[in-house]
């Protein structure tokens, strides 16, 4: 069991649909570690994560039960580079530690065709080595921007801001083994991912990956 399994990471920048895709990977038998959800265990409330970043920050970024405040916090770093790399310093190598082992535990029990990992900073943080190959899934700056928008309610210049504290689009995709567009509709998106499902599937199944 899981001897043949690929471990796609899955990555892209802000508003682009990483998590669309894994869930249309999912709704077709593939298994999901969101690093996204790692980064919430990291830093919940007790843990040490939180109280390092408490004493970085300060304790307005908790919420009145002691949680953290992720909005406060976002609006916080996304301002300012050397904040945002202090904060990434205390939580990334314990997301590290998290996926490393449950991608592990995944490979060797899973019955699943196929692990997704998603992980929007997977090349930021050097975390392409965890995982077989890499799917970046992108999109048009302007739909980028609408869709941020209207997600998170922010003001464009907002919305522009966190959008340009991230690596190039384009940087991602050189280092990508597969690409899906996610500029359009839901319907084209699923159609690349049936593509996609079927490479995946296929190449597992006859143990070339």
């Amino acid at each position: 069991m899981g001897e043949n399994v690929l471990v796609l990471g899955i990555t892209g920048n802000i508003a682009s649909g990483k998590s669309t895709v894994s869930k249309e990977l999912a709704r077709r038998g593939a298994v999901v570690l969101d690093a996204d959800q790692l980064a919430r265990e990291v830093v919940a409330s007790g843990s040490s994560a939180l109280k390092k970043v408490v004493k970085l920050f300060g304790t307005e970024i908790l919420q009145k039960d002691g949680d953290l405040d992720r909005d406060r916090l976002g609006q916080m770093v996304f301002a300012d580079v050397k904040v945002r790399a202090m904060l990434n310093g205390i939580i990334h190598p314990e997301i590290a530690k998290k996926s490393i082992k449950q991608l592990q535990q995944l490979r060797e029990t899973t019955a699943a065709p196929l692990i997704i990992y998603e992980a929007p900073l997977l090349f930021e943080v050097g975390a392409e080595n965890r995982v077989d190959k890499v799917l970046v899934v992108k999109i048009d700056p302007e739909e980028q921007i609408r869709r941020l928008m209207a997600r998170d309610r922010l003001s464009e210049a907002d919305a522009q801001q966190r959008m340009n504290s991230q690596m190039q689009q384009e940087k991602k995709i050189i280092r990508a083994d597969f690409v899906i567009d996610n500029s359009g509709t839901l319907v084209e998106t699923q159609k690349q991912v049936d593509a996609l499902w079927g490479e995946l599937v296929d190449s597992t199944s006859k143990g070339t990956t």
